[in-house]
């Protein structure tokens, strides 16, 4: 049986820890969707980049480091990945209502099929996957 090979297409940039980092690893992943072609889901997947983005800088990036944000497109999804060099796991925990921060998990989890943590030396990634055809959280 032949299988048709789609590789992914893959684009990544370090970024700073400042807080301007945020809006300019948001501006790298618009770039990189629009060149891709990719409009569905287009503000979920940049949410969770800024939301990825804002844990890492907030949790997991040491003073003087960089974070990664690593964007992969496959033929129905997009991959969202970003590496920090600091310690612990990240949790999505439910939040005060009237709290104003901590939800950033939390919106990763309610958008994407899927996400997780993986290791790396030293740190950690933190990734989510977004489908590009359909949406099962629709479907019955």
């Amino acid at each position: 049986m032949n299988v048709e090979i789609h590789p992914a297409m893959l684009r990544e940039r370090y970024f700073p820890r400042s807080r301007q980092s945020i809006g300019s690893s948001r501006e790298f992943a618009a770039v990189t969707l629009d060149a891709w072609g990719v409009t569905r889901r287009r503000d979920d997947l940049l949410l969770c980049v800024s939301e990825l983005a804002t844990n890492a800088l907030l949790h997991g990036v040491p003073p003087g480091r960089y974070y990664r944000l690593r964007l992969l497109l496959f033929e129905d999804l997009v991959r969202v990945e970003v590496a920090d060099s600091g310690g612990g796991l990240p949790q999505v925990k439910e939040r005060d209502a009237s709290a104003e921060g901590g939800r950033g998990l939390l919106l990763v989890a309610s958008l994407a099929e899927r996400w997780g943590v993986g290791p790396r030396r030293p740190g950690k990634v933190v990734w989510c996957e977004l489908a590009l055809t359909g949406h099962p959280r629709d479907t019955p």
